[in-house]
This record gives C-alpha cells, structure tokens and sequence, in this order.
C-alpha cells in the first residue's frame, strides 16, 4: 500500500508556523536544509546574500564566466548542452532574489557573454532562437521597472537587439 501525504497550502503553512516558537522555527529550517540542494542553497542566499545584492549579482557574473570558458565548443551539441545548464543555473539564482532588477541584469550579462561566444551562434538556429527568446524575456521584465531604471537597461538592450 503507497501512502501520500495531502500537502499543506502556503496559508496552512504560514498559519502553523506563526503558531512556532523560536526554536522549533530554527530546527525547522534546518531540517529544510538538510533535503535539498535549492532549499540549502535559498537559505543561504537569505542568510548571507540578501543583504548585499551588488556582490551577489557579481558572484554569480564570475561563476556564469567561469561556465562560459569550461564550454566544449567541438560541436553545437555540446554548446547548446552548456548554455542550457548554465542558463538553468542563472534561473534559479534569479528565483531565489525575486527582484526584477538582479533578473534584468543577469539577463543581459548571459546574452551578451552568449552572444561573445566562438564559434558564433548565429550559426546555430537552436542557439539563435534562445538568445532571442531571452532577449524578448528582458524587455518585457524591463518594461515593469522603475522609469529610471528602465532607462538605463534599454541601452543595454538595444545593443541586444542589434545583434539579433
């Protein structure tokens, strides 16, 4: 017999957690940390990362450089292979920030360290089609930005879109 266990909505989680003391919360968390990389990895973000958004947004930037040089470039399998992982990657970094300022940001440095690599991907229609898309993805997340903002990440994205 397989037993499933009903899961809770965030309402009854957050109703039972505000029910939690100090320390229950604290061995709570924990014990999250303890059954998944992204549930570690959100923590410490909270933890240590959040406070600091610049040096966060610049740690990730050197890691996505670092993925970027690793790319075996003998054939587009492998490339697209790559730029997929390291895209997956960016995505969850992005997910643990939830600002849409980090995301814009990161986004336009994966597009433009994308669009720098040799051999170029405009050889490639997969490759081309997912700069495009991600191209297509900051402007919309710019367009819901602070004017000022705005301002200064369609300069950026105009350059994109050049390249396109």
């Amino acid at each position: 017999m397989i037993f499933f266990m009903k899961t809770a909505t965030v309402k009854e989680l957050k109703d039972q957690l505000n029910k939690c003391s100090h320390k229950e919360l604290l061995e709570i968390c924990l014990r999250l940390s303890k059954f998944k990389k992204e549930n570690k990895e959100l923590l410490s973000y909270l933890l240590f990362e959040a406070a600091d958004e610049a040096s966060y947004i610049e740690g990730i930037k050197n890691e996505m450089d670092e993925q970027f040089e690793l790319i075996n470039k003998k054939n587009y399998f492998f490339i697209k292979k790559s730029i997929r992982k390291i895209l997956r990657g960016l995505r969850n970094y992005i997910r643990y920030s939830k600002k849409q300022e980090t995301e814009a940001e990161l986004l336009i440095y994966f597009c433009v360290k994308l669009r720098a690599l040799r051999p170029s991907i405009g050889a490639n229609l997969v490759l081309k089609n997912l700069y495009n898309r991600q191209v297509e993805s900051i402007r919309k997340k710019v367009a819901k930005l602070h004017e000022d903002l705005q301002y200064d990440f369609e300069v950026e994205l105009e350059e994109l879109r050049l390249y396109a």
